[in-house]
Parts: structure tokens; C-alpha cells; sequence
């Protein structure tokens, strides 16, 4: 039997990366799959690639920063599938500079892209969840909402946050049987990855140092995040809540 057969799940930046392999191994575990982002043209050739295989999937347009986009998604979400079992988290920007190199503009952006709209979906989808019996929130948070890095003042601090919401929410809503957990990531060779590390001055050497950082000697593809958030997704991780698991290659076991 399929791990997800009969679940609705509503996924953030399902476009690209993390999103899109969340998106296709839920819908080939047998759950219909709503993929939220503001580039619409990528979530339909996410639709279309998954639709591809007879399973079920909707492109919705959500920008996560804006409460009533979101509340829009999600109505639009229940509306076609009926339903809703489970939400990942996984929208989110990086931003790179210490305190002081860090504007308030880029502060706003960063604490609004990855804490707030983590909350303001999750905050939306719980009518859904608690109708539905229960469900799973998974956050795509950071190893850097667990330990720190050089000059990522604000990314840390919204990760860190990401983090403690997650904590917070699992309690608040374990007697609905709505769990809610936490990955914290590090660098995943996604397309976000790949253009930042484009821009340094040397990109083949940068790599080499970010891979060297690793105890297992790679960056984390995005098919590995997936099979994490699966499992916290499905009925197998039913005893579980308000966890934060790191995914990293061993980067937080030093």
C-alpha cells in the first residue's frame, strides 16, 4: 500500500528543489498534491510532470508573505481535493551579511519569507487539519536554526524562530492529533544552492570548501530531504511531534 493513499497535501515552494521532489514522491505514494509558489509557470510543469504519472496535482499561486494569498491557496486546495492532511513548509529565502551589513529591508524580507509565512500557513491550514481528524505540519527549517554560521545574522535568527514555532504549535495542538515537526537542512544542492554558489569568485573551489564542511563529503541532494519530510508526513511517524531533525551529513555533530 501506497504511504500517503487517500491524503491531501498542500506543499510551498513546490516549484523547484526541495518542493518539487516533496511533490513527486508524495504523489507517487498515493497523496494528491496542491504546489504552492508565486512562479506559477514551474508549478505547472510540476502538475503536468506529476499528472503524467496518474496521479493528482494542482498548481496554486501563494505568496507566502501575504496572509490572505495564503488563506486563498488553501481554500483553493479544499475546495478541488475536499480535504487536508498535510502541510510542508518549505518556501523560504537565504540571506547572506552580519547584523550591521544587513538592511532593514533584507531583515523584513528574510524574517517574513521563512518565519512568517511558515506561520501564516500554518496558521490557515489548521480549520482543514482539524477537520480532517488530525494531520502532519512539517517545517523546512535550517541546521542554522540549531547552530550558527558567519554572517548569516537573519537567516539564523528566522530559522531559529522556525524552529521554536514548530515546538510551540506541536504542543498547542497535540490533543487535535495535529503534529508538527521540523528539518533543519544544510546545503542541499538545489537551483538556490547552485546560483549562489555560481556567484563566488571561484565557484569550483567554493564547493570543494562547502563539501569539505561535511562529514559525509557531499552536499545533500534534494530526493534525500524528501524521504525525511515523507516519513513526518506519513501515519509512520505518528508518535512524533514538536521535534527538530537535523539532515545534514553530520555538520551538527561536530
Amino acid at each position: 500500500m501506497q504511504r500517503l493513499s487517500g491524503k491531501v497535501a498542500f506543499i510551498t515552494g513546490g516549484g523547484t528543489g526541495i518542493g518539487r521532489a516533496c511533490a513527486l514522491l508524495f504523489a507517487a505514494e498515493g497523496a494528491k498534491v496542491a504546489i504552492a509558489a508565486r512562479r506559477k509557470e514551474k508549478l505547472e510543469a510540476v502538475a503536468k510532470e506529476i499528472a503524467s504519472t496518474g496521479a493528482e496535482a494542482i498548481a496554486v499561486s501563494c505568496d507566502v508573505t501575504e496572509r490572505k494569498s495564503v488563506e486563498n491557496a488553501l481554500r483553493a486546495t479544499v475546495e478541488r481535493f475536499g480535504r487536508l492532511n498535510i502541510v510542508v513548509n518549505n518556501a523560504g529565502v537565504v540571506q547572506v551579511g552580519t547584523a550591521e551589513e544587513t538592511s532593514d529591508e533584507d531583515w523584513e524580507k528574510t524574517i517574513a519569507a521563512n518565519l512568517s509565512g511558515t506561520f501564516y500557513v500554518s496558521r490557515a491550514a489548521l480549520p482543514a487539519l482539524r477537520r480532517a481528524g488530525g494531520g502532519s505540519i512539517v517545517n523546512v527549517g535550517s541546521y542554522l536554526g540549531l547552530v550558527a554560521l558567519n554572517r548569516r545574522a537573519a537567516y539564523c535568527a528566522a530559522k531559529g524562530g522556525v524552529s521554536m514555532l514548530t515546538k510551540a504549535m506541536a504542543l498547542d495542538h497535540a490533543p487535535e492529533k495535529i503534529r508538527v515537526n521540523c528539518i533543519c537542512p544544510a546545503i542541499v544542492e538545489t537551483e538556490m544552492a547552485k546560483e549562489s554558489i555560481s556567484r563566488a569568485p571561484d565557484p569550483v573551489a567554493y564547493r570543494k570548501t562547502r563539501e569539505a564542511q561535511i562529514p559525509l563529503g557531499r552536499m545533500g541532494q534534494p530526493e534525500d530531504i524528501a524521504q525525511l519530510v515523507l516519513f513526518l508526513a506519513s501515519d509512520e511517524s505518528s508518535w512524533i511531534t514538536g521535534t527538530t531533525f537535523p539532515i545534514d551529513g553530520g555538520v551538527t555533530a561536530y
